[in-house]
């Protein structure tokens, strides 16, 4: 009786009224005890009033329902189609929305109905995934900063194919702890590009110039971190760079040159077919016809053996540093010892001996910011030990 008379109370009411009326009738569903009669009615009513010209009044239904377990489902499904003003808080909240109702939204709906999608407790992987595939970068944001859902590996790559130019999206990525090593470097490729873009586009620098600027920038932020990868991470991170064509003999060089034995042997392994122990075995015998047939296996250009050979060499006598902490930066003996070597042989490469000068270069900018460093941690220490004695 009492919805019979809501029924025919909402047709002269206004939208206000209605939308009052509506959420207390919704609310009436979820925590009454209606008898079987009375809740079907209720049901009827709330099903009439999805109809209602006045957003008013389906907002109020969907503030009710969107926490429910107990909502009617077949409005639930309704509200979430509806417009966004409406629809948010369903597609935000509602535990009564299954993944294949929501990866079909994400695919059809605005921006602001995938952000809320995104922002969903425990968002289950094929959710993330069409989100990293077709959503917006609002909606990729949103994901990125939910800390409870499930991206799979490829996701976050597809984010940063589609995304990763924009400063937003790197900076919520690149804090991230467990974002996977391959991904953090295709986010600094994305940021290199779009920063030789920028200086190009403004004639700061020529478009040769801005290009080995931003592929020398990448290639240090690679080595940096490879240095804080290891295993079957890392193993991907050099997979990743192949595919990308950034694993060539000047960052494989370079990796050497910084002590990071581990990224040496996993990238010829990788390039050269062989399992990871026969390439340690062959770089151990220091033998110069191994090492010159595994870099030829490789593919490593025959004028850069004998840069490879010192840097093992000096590698041996002076240890190798440890891929966690010391093998970030070039090691300035070793690229002087190959350096001086390259540049006394008359058929040394004249590319090999450019790189290896500004590597040479760099190793010395680098020491001497560390010495800089050590000596302003000094004088900042210094006052306390000379501190006055108090009279």
């Amino acid at each position: 009786m009492i919805v019979r008379q809501f029924i025919s109370w909402v047709r002269t009411a206004s939208a206000g009224e209605r939308a009052e009326a509506t959420r207390a009738l919704a609310r009436a569903w979820v925590i009454s005890d209606l008898s079987d009669e009375d809740r079907a009615a209720a049901e009827g009513a709330l099903l009439m009033l999805l109809d209602d010209p006045s957003p008013l009044v389906r907002q109020a239904m969907a503030q009710v329902f969107a926490h429910s377990p107990d909502a009617p489902a077949a409005i639930v499904q309704a509200l979430a189609t509806d417009q966004p003003s409406v629809a948010l808080p369903v597609l935000e909240h509602s535990p009564l929305l299954i993944d294949a109702d929501l990866v079909d939204i994400v695919a059809t709906g605005n921006s602001e109905m995938q952000c809320a999608i995104a922002r969903r407790l425990k968002l289950p992987a094929p959710i993330c995934a069409a989100i990293a595939e077709v959503g917006s970068a609002a909606a990729a944001l949103e994901l990125i900063e939910n800390a409870s859902a499930e991206l799979p590996p490829f996701s976050w790559d597809r984010i940063v194919d589609r995304h990763g130019h924009l400063a937003a999206i790197r900076e919520s990525m690149l804090v991230l702890d467990d974002l996977p090593a391959a991904t953090r470097a295709a986010l600094v490729g994305k940021l290199t590009e779009t920063l030789a873009q920028f200086v190009v586009a403004r004639n700061w620098l020529s478009a040769d110039r801005a290009d080995r600027v931003a592929t020398e920038a990448r290639d240090r932020s690679t080595i940096t971190i490879a240095a804080q990868t290891r295993g079957g991470e890392l193993r991907g991170l050099i997979r990743h760079l192949r595919a990308t064509s950034q694993l060539t003999a000047g960052l494989i060089l370079r990796a050497l040159l910084s002590g990071n034995i581990e990224l040496f042997e996993i990238a010829l392994s990788e390039l050269s077919g062989l399992p990871l122990a026969r390439v340690g075995s062959l770089l151990n015998d220091r033998g110069t016809a191994s090492l010159h047939a595994l870099l030829s296996r490789a593919g490593i250009p025959d004028s850069t053996f004998d840069a490879f050979r010192i840097a093992l060499d000096v590698c041996h006598e002076t240890g190798f540093a440890d891929s966690l902490s010391g093998a970030a930066n070039l090691r300035r003996r070793m690229v002087e010892r190959v350096l001086t070597h390259c540049s006394t042989e008359h058929d040394a490469a004249e590319p090999l001996l450019i790189l290896l000068r500004r590597f040479a270069t760099e190793s010395a900018r680098e020491e001497a910011r560390r010495f800089c460093d050590q000596i302003m941690a000094e004088d900042a220490v210094a006052p306390l030990d000379y501190a006055p004695l108090a009279a």
